[in-house]
């Protein structure tokens, strides 16, 4: 599915065309800290429930922006919602956002062979790549990471990671390329160099 983030507003046509000071409601610190690298003149407050409620808190005025999937709104059969999709290179994506994965046992090799059939191979490479990183991170749902991995046209590898504080007052990017075959490898050798260059105060919670 869509990897990028989807932009709700009251009424403002991107990020950029908020109101100094307007309220931003998320409950992601990767989503936070984009943001407020962005935009430090801007609040951002927790919103937390499902997408109904996150949506109902909007209109409601709790807040005048928020920011969620753009692949669950459109699983949802809410993509209608959106009022922008933010480009990659504004908000860089969660890992592995917009993948379906499945979970199967070892030993089933009758659901092995079922899944293999169903399998995506170019999305089960970038994840495969984005999870190795953040493994390396020691990520989580609370730590703000974010990271993005795709098939190029020239057949490579591409993976882009970022590390942030939770602020947005420091932002580490990082870029690294390579073969297919190689994404956990490159996947973990992106994730060294992000906690390399954040230093022995990383994770910044």
């Amino acid at each position: 599915g869509d990897v990028r983030d989807a932009l709700l507003t009251r009424g403002a046509a991107s990020l950029g065309d908020l109101p100094a000071g307007a309220v931003v409601g998320t409950a992601s610190l990767r989503r936070q800290a984009q943001v407020l690298h962005r935009r430090p003149d801007l609040k951002v407050i927790p919103l937390r429930g499902n997408v109904a409620t996150r949506l109902a808190r909007l209109e409601a005025g709790v807040c005048a922006a928020t920011l969620l999937a753009a692949a669950g709104l459109d699983r949802l059969g809410m993509a209608q919602r959106a009022t922008a999709l933010l480009a990659v290179e504004e908000m860089l994506p969660a890992v592995g956002q917009g993948a379906i994965g499945l979970a199967c046992r070892d030993d089933d090799a009758r659901m092995l062979a079922l899944l293999t059939a169903a399998n995506d191979q170019a999305t089960a490479c970038a994840v495969s790549a984005e999870r190795a990183m953040l493994a390396v991170l020691d990520g989580s749902c609370r730590t703000p990471i974010a990271g993005l991995a795709r098939i190029m046209g020239d057949g490579a590898l591409e993976l882009r990671g970022l590390v942030a504080r939770p602020d947005g007052s420091a932002v580490i990017a990082d870029t690294m390329r390579g073969v297919p075959a190689n994404a956990e490898a490159i996947g973990a050798a992106l994730g060294r160099a992000l906690k390399a260059a954040a230093g022995p105060c990383w994770p910044q919670q």
